[in-house]
């Protein structure tokens, strides 16, 4: 399985804390880091613009989600009720 180690990182219990714009931070959990980066993949797999400089070599989309959600520009938000 080629994306067995980014599955082991996601599920590590990593932090996943991002700065809310009004001053608070969220915790995603794991399965909301999991539904952002796999919405978000399929957005790159159907011509969505990138929004972060890949390697030429990163063809995957789901690589390149990853690399979003790691650099905090994804634009998907969680709502919570």
């Amino acid at each position: 399985m080629k994306h067995s180690w980014m599955l082991q990182n996601l599920y590590k219990g990593e932090p996943n804390i991002r700065q809310l714009p009004y001053g608070e931070l969220m915790k995603y959990t794991r399965f909301e880091k999991a539904r952002i980066i796999g919405a978000r993949a399929l957005q790159i797999s159907f011509g969505a613009p990138v929004l972060v400089d890949y390697p030429a070599d990163m063809l995957d989309p789901i690589d390149i989600a990853m690399l979003e959600f790691e650099n905090d520009i994804i634009p998907i938000t969680v709502s919570r009720d």
